[in-house]
């Protein structure tokens, strides 16, 4: 798949799909995430082929999303580490963990999230960071943004979208 096709569609979910929606890459983010940073690690957990991790690593590092740091001269090895572009992607990964455990779990979550701050299990939600409610397909409308236009990818979307956000 050629993801760089994504690039050119003037939209922010299809730019960051083109970066981090392919299965192997969203699990080497939640392995990187939980703490497995080393290629073989990676390996062990995933069982993905060599070749497979190493093109995700590459493209992490080239992305942006993670970088490489060297642990051992002879032979040479690598642990990676999340950039900050790479750590903001940490409520996508929770959002798809939501719903894998709401639509996907059988016999329960397969992982549980505890929030340090309180010690609770908390389930993934997402919030308006102004009042705090729930952000569902009920609760949003979309609104023009200022990099907006019509082109490739959204051709139909500005006229589906109101003229004005109203008093701001």
């Amino acid at each position: 798949m050629d993801r760089n096709r994504f690039a050119d569609i003037h939209c922010s979910v299809s730019r960051a799909a083109g970066v981090a929606a392919d299965p192997w890459t969203l699990l080497i983010l939640r392995d990187l995430f939980l703490g497995l940073n080393r290629y073989e690690e990676l390996r062990r957990d995933l069982g993905i082929a060599t070749n497979v991790l190493a093109d995700r690593l590459d493209r992490l590092v080239a992305d942006g999303l993670a970088e490489r740091h060297a642990y051992q001269d002879n032979p040479l090895r690598h642990a990676y580490r999340l950039t900050p572009a790479g750590r903001d992607l940490y409520p996508v990964l929770l959002t798809l963990l939501a719903w894998g455990d709401r639509h996907r779990s059988e016999g329960g979550p397969p992982l549980r999230l505890l929030h340090a701050d309180c010690g609770h299990p908390a389930v993934p939600s997402l919030t308006c960071s102004h009042c705090g409610g729930a952000l569902t397909p009920e609760t949003t409308t979309a609104a023009p943004g200022p990099g907006g236009r019509a082109a490739p990818g959204t051709a139909l979307v500005p006229g589906r979208l109101p003229t004005s956000l109203g008093p701001a």
